[in-house]
């Protein structure tokens, strides 16, 4: 029984071979009747198309493969850049709450320790430079999506909607690629009913 079987899948597998063979053989020869069909103008002008495609397709690849390798070129350091960014918030930080700490503001050495954080973070600040990464103008500028992210709005009579007020952390770019966005606060102009309000009343009141 096993070895029926076994012939039955056999036989299967040479009809489908045979099939193949005969599929493959009636393209190649529609292929050739067509090409003794054609004038060896069309033949000319055919092959001439097939070469014109394949040039184009080999210099789209060759484009692709230049940007490919421009990239790796100008921003391989893209993902150390990013972490490098973590650095420059653990300094600003650092240096948030000594200068919060009332202890510390009374001691000898306050001073010293502000002034080498500073240096420090001048350093950092420079190296980044150095490399092509800057930061991101943020305060008193217009809210740029696409530099800025707002987190949060304040209030302001004085200020139109959306001008940059607070600085929650630094955005920084690198050449022309964002590496990551200003986190930010931004007005939310109000406007004056409370002191209008308060002056009509006052009005009313000398009147009556």
């Amino acid at each position: 029984m096993e070895k029926e079987k076994t012939e039955d899948q056999s036989d299967l597998k040479k009809d489908e071979t045979f099939q193949e063979a005969s599929e493959s053989e009636t393209t190649t020869n529609k292929v050739q009747k067509d090409l003794e069909e054609q004038s060896p103008e069309e033949k000319i002008k055919e092959l001439e198309e097939k070469i014109v495609r394949q040039y184009a397709e080999m210099e789209n690849q060759r484009r692709r493969y230049e940007k490919e390798k421009e990239d790796a070129f100008e921003y391989g350091g893209f993902a150390f850049a990013k972490e490098t960014l973590n650095l420059i918030d653990n300094l600003e930080r650092s240096k948030s709450i000594i200068e919060t700490d009332d202890s510390l503001k009374n001691s000898e050495g306050f001073k010293k320790i502000i002034s080498h954080l500073d240096i420090i973070y001048k350093d950092m600040i420079s190296i980044l430079k150095k490399n092509n990464i800057y930061e991101i103008e943020a305060i008193g500028k217009k809210l740029d999506p696409n530099l800025h992210q707002a987190m949060m709005e304040i209030e302001d009579e004085g200020k139109d909607n959306g001008v940059i007020l607070q600085e929650i952390q630094k955005g920084f770019m690198m050449k022309d690629r964002l590496l990551r966005p200003s986190l930010v606060g931004v007005s939310k102009k109000i406007e004056k009913k409370d002191q209008n309000s308060s002056e009509n009343n006052e009005n009313t009141d000398e009147k009556n």
